[in-house]
């Protein structure tokens, strides 16, 4: 079968949260761009996600807020609690302070930035196999993107949004996303006759693990438990039955929590090793490279200590979508035409250039945070376990605020 040539101003590889965002944003500033998802329709895997203030201004700048905040609950606060003391360690109001948080069901994000898309945005089951340079058209840089269904797609602008195992990634020269060693289970409990749970994410602590639930409607709770599995314990991770009652049996000190995973179905349950990527790599490494660049997690996967992961990928998007519409909508003159799309590659070199200078300390600084968050309070030892319950606990909370003290701000800087 002979190769279908086809080509593209902008192509983004993958449909996840960081891919939507800035196809949408593009779109907003009339700049239209294609979406390949291996996938035959969007990927709904991590059931929520928590979106703290700096993603709710991401997400008005796409023009998305109102119509998600009417699907969720808005949350009043944090509580964080220790199995061990049995006893609140630290709460964190969030009204009278700026701040806005809701947890949000990773489906209904995905369908409502689909739903701005033109019909033939997206391209489902488009397996990108491999990608090369293809020189220059008339002086201007494109790269070709293999398809396993033969098809070839020259592309000015490519955009890696293909996740922690991304292939645009390695092109760029980032290594693999490392393992922990810690896991995280996850899943949501529905309650069709309404819950009773109070408007607060409530995070619970104890030896060597952490754990916490939050409403994301009148009827549905997500929850999480991160821990670090032993030889033994990694057998569980493939049977739901199994990690239900392995975590229960962690929960005899917290009957709210106990309570939701009770009522959740085992087939809701999947779990999966927490990776991230090592925070100098992202100081050091190139998150763009003439006419590539990455988002999401394809540039900075994160463990979700902060719940920051969905929401800087928002980030990404709007910034993203900014920096490269002000390079393709600028026009030249008095140039031939030759000398115009060398000028047009210049230009978005520049923008992929100054997006990168944008979001690598961003990058870097929620990495990291996430990373010692999680290992200070999934302690283990009598020592570690003390100071985080009775030193750093309304410290280790706060930083979840502090860290949604952030704003991408708007689509156009004009």
């Amino acid at each position: 079968m002979a190769a279908v040539l086809q080509q593209e101003e902008v192509v983004i590889v993958g449909a996840g949260i960081a891919g939507l965002a800035t196809s949408v944003a593009l779109h907003r500033l009339g700049i239209r761009s294609l979406v390949l998802e291996s996938a035959p329709s969007l990927r709904v895997t991590g059931f929520a996600l928590a979106t703290w203030t700096n993603a709710w201004k991401a997400l008005d700048a796409l023009g998305l807020g109102d119509a998600l905040r009417q699907q969720h609950k808005l949350i009043d606060g944090v509580v964080l609690a220790s199995t061990i003391t049995e006893q609140t360690s630290a709460e964190v109001p969030f009204s009278g302070n700026g701040h806005e948080a809701r947890c949000v069901q990773r489906k209904l994000l995905l369908e409502a930035m689909e739903k701005e898309l033109p019909e033939g945005t997206i391209r489902y089951s488009s397996n990108v196999v491999s990608m090369e340079d293809s020189g220059s058209d008339s002086g201007c840089l494109v790269k070709s993107l293999h398809l396993s269904d033969g098809t070839v797609i020259k592309t000015k602008v490519l955009i890696g949004c293909d996740g922690v195992n991304s292939m645009v990634a390695k092109w760029l020269g980032f290594s693999k996303a490392a393992f922990t060693g810690r896991s995280a289970v996850r899943s949501v409990a529905i309650f069709p006759q309404g819950h009773e749970f109070v408007s607060k994410f409530l995070l619970f602590v104890g030896k060597g693990f952490r754990a916490g639930c939050i409403a994301c409607d009148d009827k549905t709770l997500y929850w999480f438990f991160t821990w670090t599995p032993s030889t033994q314990e990694k057998d569980l991770q493939d049977n739901p039955a199994k990690l239900k009652e392995f975590v229960l049996s962690k929960l005899q000190n917290t009957p709210d929590m106990k309570k939701v995973v009770e009522n959740t179905e085992t087939e809701r349950i999947m779990s999966s090793p927490l990776r991230y990527r090592r925070p100098w790599e992202v100081l050091m490494g190139n998150i763009s490279k003439g006419n590539v660049c990455v988002a999401g997690d394809a540039l900075h996967p994160m463990t979700p200590d902060i719940g920051q992961g969905g929401c800087s990928a928002l980030e990404d998007g709007v910034t993203l979508g900014r920096c490269l519409a002000e390079a393709l909508k600028k026009h030249s003159s008095g140039m031939g035409s030759a000398e115009i799309d060398k000028e047009e590659s210049k230009r978005i070199e520049a923008a992929l250039s100054k997006y990168a200078k944008e979001r690598r300390w961003r990058s870097f600084e929620l990495i990291a945070t996430s990373y010692l968050v999680g290992r200070v309070q999934q302690s283990e030892g009598k020592i570690g376990t003390f100071v985080r319950d009775h030193v750093l606990a309304k410290f280790l909370a706060g930083l979840l605020l502090k860290r949604a003290e952030f704003d991408c701000g708007k689509l156009s800087s004009y």
